[in-house]
């Protein structure tokens, strides 16, 4: 499963996209980008990566651009020249900066296509121009400056990137490349980019004006292991003829196609690891009642093989079983809990039992209370470890026992 964020933009340049994603081997899923979905990412979980693209632009406090630079009346031209990218969306900036933060931090394949891109640069505290034309372009001799957009001609506009050498693109693109001409034509659309990049990303191309067009992390760049954090600057699914799958460059899909990799990699790593019962983690309270139980459950085997030697070996046999599992960190079902209690019972005399047993109901109330604390989902994860932990321990009781019975049947 693959995220997108909302697009609000036509609805074809959305399905470039898609396309790609599908075609690749992954189930698309939109987030909707209406208020407060940045507060329920957890629910669409298990998220097995992450694709951002077009949109405004991203609020310049939260990368706290130098706007002091720009005069009032350049930020007035600015808005009226991109009147249809400088109005504000703070709600998307959040959803998608939650989402890019929840990659960064678990791992998960992102990929980023223009406002996508910068939305990662700056989720890793990296800055952005507030306009390319104010603040680059116009400080450029005429022969170094790219026109970056093209509002009358969106697919058609292309500009030059150069591609660095031994870097994602380059082996993407490497068939396109003319000896040592590392350049290639991009189609973008776009007044801003980044400025300042953050210090875990390595550039990957760049525009005329210097422009950075791509960069990715080394570090989580492993497309067969589940490993993909890259942003875009241009736009590679865009860069086709009459809308058709012939493509500028035969690379132009391959960032789709790594991407997708990683994504279906992850997912097979993700279904592994959530295979695997986890552990439950006690706190120092309740692990010391687990201790006691554990010492009652030990004491209660050592009397009942001192006190009556030579008896009731398969009891024996099933208070062993029973010691060990706890000496294991490993919860019981409620029926076999009991069971191993009522075994207790028959230990030197019934008082010490009765004893016991209001001891135990004592534990009971104080878990009981901690676990009205406990919120629903945390109560559901409980239930299940626990429950998953009963089947197994009724397995091996149910093996022991049966092993026991046929060799008495063999004694005979």
């Amino acid at each position: 499963m693959v995220l997108f964020c909302d697009l609000k933009i036509k609805s074809f340049e959305c399905e470039y996209h898609l396309d790609l994603i599908v075609r690749y081997g992954c189930v698309p899923v939109i987030v909707p980008r209406v208020t407060g979905v940045h507060m329920l990412l957890e629910s669409f979980k298990p998220i097995h990566g992450v694709l951002l693209c077009e949109g405004e632009d991203i609020d310049p406090s939260l990368y706290e651009s130098e706007i002091s630079s720009l005069s009032p009346e350049e930020l007035k031209e600015i808005r009226e020249t991109h009147a249809s990218d400088t109005s504000i969306d703070k709600e998307k900036d959040s959803i998608e900066l939650a989402l890019a933060k929840l990659c960064l931090e678990q791992n998960i394949p992102y990929l980023g296509i223009c406002r996508g891109s910068q939305i990662l640069n700056v989720a890793c505290g990296g800055t952005l121009y507030l306009d390319l034309e104010k603040e680059l372009t116009n400080k450029l001799p005429e022969e170094r400056r790219t026109k970056h957009i093209d509002y009358d001609n969106y697919d058609e506009h292309r500009h030059v990137v150069r591609i660095v050498e031994n870097s994602p693109l380059h082996s993407w693109f490497k068939d396109s490349l003319d000896g040592e001409n590392m350049e290639i034509l991009v189609n973008s659309y776009h007044h801003q980019g980044v400025k300042r990049l953050a210090q875990r990303f390595v550039p990957m191309a760049f525009a005329s004006d210097g422009l950075m067009e791509g960069f990715y992390d080394p570090d989580a760049y492993n497309p067969e292991e589940g490993k993909f954090i890259m942003g875009l600057q241009f736009h590679p699914e865009r860069m086709r003829s009459n809308d058709l799958d012939e493509f500028d460059y035969p690379g132009c899909p391959a960032a789709y196609q790594e991407f997708a990799k990683a994504v279906i990699a992850y997912q097979k790593k993700l279904n592994s690891s959530m295979s695997l019962p986890k552990t439950l983690v006690l706190d120092g309270d309740m692990e010391s009642k687990r201790m006691i139980l554990v010492r009652c459950f030990s004491l209660a085997r050592y009397m009942y093989i001192k006190g009556a030697p030579g008896k009731n070996p398969s009891k024996v046999s099933e208070l062993e079983v029973g010691a060990e599992f706890l000496e294991s960190n490993t919860a019981l079902s409620t029926e076999q809990e009991t069971r191993l209690k009522e075994m207790g019972a028959t230990v030197r005399n019934g008082g010490s039992y009765m004893k016991k047993l209001k001891v135990d109901e004592e534990k009971h109330r104080i878990v009981r209370n901690m676990m009205n604390k406990m919120n629903i989902e945390q109560l559901s994860e409980l239930m299940s470890f626990y429950h998953l932990m009963g089947n197994i321990c009724g397995e091996v009781l149910e093996q022991r026992l049966r092993g026991n019975v046929d060799k008495c049947f063999k004694d005979m």
